[in-house]
């Protein structure tokens, strides 16, 4: 089998190993696809190395099929299509015990603190495993991990169809996201300043502005009647995203914190107190996001093939996460069939 294996910041291999046969409770899956994603990426600037050991296999956006069956397992056969859900919960510390297991306070997160998606063969623990239907493509099937995303943070922000609602950062999450809430029947705008950015909202149907040539809390004004905004969310991850997101919302409005923010911001408190603002995180995701994920990406509602730029060899790891910090592309796949071809 072949793993992508992080050594240090911005130096990746290709490793070839041995296939992990499956224990107790486990399964093998021989890994189809793996996108890379805004956490992959700090990794590979060194941001994580905290938690990312040297020889590490990162990644946890896949799809493939089950390979080898573990002692014990049931309801799983070889072939089978699956994603994982790439959470492990403690179920001892206190957010586990009061139910939100999946931001556990020692969480094990596959592809950071454990090896990840990004190698050919995955060994993993059954209860991780997500079926997927037979008839999705597995390349759209890669994007679901993100997907889930979406929809747990758009189920934090208890967007209905009543809702406007203002997406800060057009990268995929953020079109994910207003994509879904879309979907709940929400009037979406999303603000994005890279034109490649927003020509691929655009092209599946989401309005998108740039905040350099449009003041957004103007525009939302004008679209409300002066009301605001009911949710924004802030995807962008920059000190302006975050200005915006709290000066488009309404009275009582409600602010879905999404990307990760390194550094303190400031926040316009006085608009928090004035208007009874909600400030809302959105960190992870739980087991009911990932099927919804499946049933919307299986049924077309997102657009998944629209929003994969590029499939690469997973020999060509390296040259794909610098074409995500070049631009110009939204989802990129490592493909790891070449061999069963």
């Amino acid at each position: 089998m072949k793993a992508v294996v992080y050594r240090s910041a911005r130096h990746l291999e290709v490793e070839r190993r041995d296939p992990e046969p499956p224990g107790p409770g486990q399964l093998r899956i021989a890994v189809a696809y793996t996108g890379i994603c805004g956490t992959d990426l700090h990794v590979y600037h060194g941001d994580m190395d905290a938690r990312v050991g040297a020889s590490a296999v990162i990644g946890h956006e896949m799809s493939g099929r089950v390979a080898e069956v573990g002692a014990g397992v049931t309801g799983h056969t070889v072939g089978q299509p699956v994603t994982v859900l790439p959470t492990r919960f403690c179920g001892r510390c206190v957010a586990c015990r009061r139910g939100n297991p999946h931001i556990c306070h020692a969480m094990d997160f596959l592809g950071v603190d454990s090896p990840g998606a990004m190698q050919s063969s995955w060994t993993v623990p059954a209860e991780l495993v997500v079926p997927l239907p037979d008839g999705l493509p597995l390349d759209e099937a890669a994007l679901v991990e993100p997907v889930a995303v979406a929809v747990h943070d758009v189920r934090r922000g208890r967007v209905t169809d009543a809702d406007q609602v203002v997406v800060v950062g057009g990268g995929p999450v953020g079109v994910l996201i207003a994509t879904v809430a879309r979907q709940r029947g929400a009037r979406v705008l999303l603000v994005e300043p890279d034109p490649f950015r927003r020509a691929v909202a655009t092209g599946i149907g989401i309005d998108a502005v740039d905040p350099g040539e449009t003041d957004v809390a103007a525009l939302v004004d004008a679209r409300t009647e002066g009301a605001g905004a009911d949710v924004a969310f802030e995807v962008s991850g920059s000190a302006a995203g975050v200005g915006t997101a709290v000066d488009v919302l309404t009275t009582r409005g409600r602010l879905v914190m999404v990307a990760i923010h390194p550094q303190p911001r400031p926040v316009n408190l006085h608009r928090v107190f004035w208007r009874e603002l909600e400030l809302l995180g959105a960190r992870l995701y739980q087991r009911d996001d990932m099927v919804e994920a499946v049933r919307l990406v299986a049924s077309g509602a997102i657009p998944a093939r629209q929003l994969i730029s590029r499939v690469v060899p997973a020999d060509a790891a390296a040259s794909a996460f610098t074409a995500l910090e070049g631009g110009g592309v939204m989802k990129v796949l490592l493909d790891w069939q070449e061999e069963d071809r």
